[in-house]
């Protein structure tokens, strides 16, 4: 049995809404899964799982929530190398360059971004459905 930390910010409750998703998915494919808020996830958690979903929303001109977030991303990505990973997360402007970015990112620290899913404001069923396969892919 894998196991799958869903490690994750929110701020208006709608990357919250998509963890979840992230989580039954995993949960429903056999996994055993953690959902973890970023301020409670370190680097010395990271060797506990067998994949990790991070989910954080664009925040500013599209980066990373800079006072949980990001400080715990940063903490993370050492351990990240050749782990499993999917990025998840919402927008409300621009075109969701952050993520982008943000996978550029996991993949300069050696992770395997299985893929990302990102939503518009409030997650719509296609998105949560997007969310729900993302899980299949990190077991």
């Amino acid at each position: 049995m894998s196991k799958v930390a869903v490690v994750f910010w929110s701020g208006t409750g709608n990357t919250e809404t998509m963890a979840n998703a992230v989580a039954e998915g995993a949960a429903a494919k056999g996994a055993e899964v953690e959902t973890v808020q970023a301020a409670d996830f370190s680097a010395a958690m990271a060797p506990d799982f067998d994949a990790i979903a991070f989910g954080c929303p664009a925040m500013g001109s599209e980066e990373l929530e800079d006072g949980e977030f990001q400080p715990m991303w940063d903490d993370v990505k050492p351990e990240l190398d050749g782990k499993k990973i999917a990025l998840f997360g919402s927008y409300d402007w621009g075109t969701g360059e952050w993520m982008d970015t943000w996978r550029e990112d996991a993949e300069d620290a050696g992770a395997t971004v299985v893929d990302t899913v990102i939503a518009n404001n409030e997650p719509d069923d296609e998105a949560l459905a997007a969310c729900s396969e993302l899980a299949g892919q990190l077991l």
